[in-house]
């Protein structure tokens, strides 16, 4: 599928009320109706625009353009010429049809790489940015299976469960989209330069945004309601009680979405935001058969050992960094230095059983040095043993 192209005077005109930022989708919609496509909306009078979309939308379309505007009129162009770039207009064709049911579709998208994902079915999976080693485990093991079955993987790119779910769909040569809340020229955050790559080369990026705009804390609720656009359901892997996965959740209600969440422990903060949504109607999910049932795509599901594992052929899911982990649970675990066996065996451990096994994947440590970090802290009471070789955390009492 490829995007109409598009003459020097549509595209300039379709940027220029892209970035009208103040014309509401309403009068937008009515406008375009009323006089076709956008480069005739500036030739119209300011009482002809008034009458159709209202004063207001007549001042932001003849307001004038901001500065430097050939330049980057000319810079889309070239952007537009190279291979696997898109810039798909609400009058294309190629418009994901999806997010034209959507109240407010923006006018137009950048697309780097498989334009015709976006007309797939797809699934969003998102959460915590300081996730725990087990989210991340989740949410890669999630989007492997889910992918395997023909599911695009929407997520936002972000730190912690946004890459373990893109990286998870790469992992058994799936196809995952990140919607980002940047221009698409740039990365954000830079640790996920290669991985933007990846995606770029075996799913798509998506943005709304001009190029070269720069990251910004309001573009990323915005950017949140194309994910749950895009997707028939949203899985929420972890969330604390205030997040944007929480927002995500609840646009992707809104649009008629199905909403599903991971249930986790009660002494988790990660697990809070989770278990709202769960009593406010959620589906609580356990197996990724339960989403593929729900969507309708019974047998579709395949098993554990039929889904590549990671090292099958795409880089593993990146582990959590034992700092980015100390920080979610800052209030609750006990004070180690930083660079410690000790600190990185507890930051292994999250807030679910896990075995020497799995400790030792998540912490790179040899096995005397696991098992004496886990006698410390067995001795100081802030790790218990249980049946079965498995560790977890001493409970904690929940502030």
């Amino acid at each position: 599928m490829k995007a109409l192209p598009m003459t020097d005077d549509e595209r300039a005109a379709w940027w220029a009320l892209a970035a009208t930022r103040s014309l509401t989708p309403a009068a937008l919609r009515a406008l375009l109706a009323a006089f076709g496509m956008p480069q005739a909306l500036r030739s119209q009078s300011f009482d002809a625009l008034a009458a159709v979309a209202g004063e207001a939308a007549a001042r932001a379309i003849l307001a004038p353009l901001p500065a430097g505007w050939d330049a980057q009129v000319a810079r889309v162009a070239r952007w537009c010429e190279q291979p696997g770039n898109a810039l798909v207009s609400l009058a294309d064709p190629a418009y994901p049809p999806a997010l034209l049911a959507m109240p407010d579709p923006p006018p137009l998208l950048y697309v780097k790489g498989q334009l015709e994902l976006l007309h797939a079915s797809a699934i969003a999976l998102v959460g915590s940015r300081n996730a725990t080693p087990q989210g991340l485990e989740d949410a890669a093991q999630f989007a492997r299976e889910l992918a395997a079955a023909g599911l695009v993987i929407v997520s936002g790119l972000a730190l912690g469960i946004d890459a373990a779910a893109h990286w998870g769909a790469l992992e058994v040569m799936g196809h995952t989209v990140a919607v980002i809340g940047t221009g698409i020229d740039i990365v954000y955050p830079l640790a996920h330069r290669e991985l933007a790559q990846r995606i770029a080369s075996h799913g798509a990026l998506v943005s709304e945004w001009p190029l070269g705009t720069p990251a910004r804390p309001s573009h990323f609720p915005q950017r949140n309601r194309l994910i749950a656009g895009l997707a028939k359901g949203v899985l929420i892997v972890e969330a604390a009680l205030r997040s944007g996965s929480l927002i995500t959740a609840r646009l992707a209600n809104e649009m008629g979405r199905d909403v599903f969440a991971l249930p986790g422990s009660i002494h988790s903060p990660l697990s809070r935001g989770c278990h709202r949504l769960i009593k406010e109607g959620a589906r609580l999910t356990e197996e990724p058969a339960e989403i593929l049932e729900e969507l309708g795509l019974v047998g579709m599901a395949r098993s554990h050992a039929d889904v590549a594992a990671p090292g099958s052929g795409a880089p593993a899911t990146p582990a959590v960094a034992p700092a980015a982990q100390a920080g979610a649970d800052a209030r609750t675990a006990p004070s180690y230095a930083q660079d410690s066996a000790a600190a990185r065996v507890i930051a292994a451990l999250g807030h679910a059983p896990a075995t020497l096994e799995v400790l030792a994947r998540r912490t790179d440590m040899g096995g005397a040095a696991l098992q004496a970090a886990l006698l410390e802290l067995e001795l100081a009471g802030h790790v218990n043993a249980l049946p079965g070789g498995r560790f977890t955390r001493t409970a904690t009492r929940r502030g």
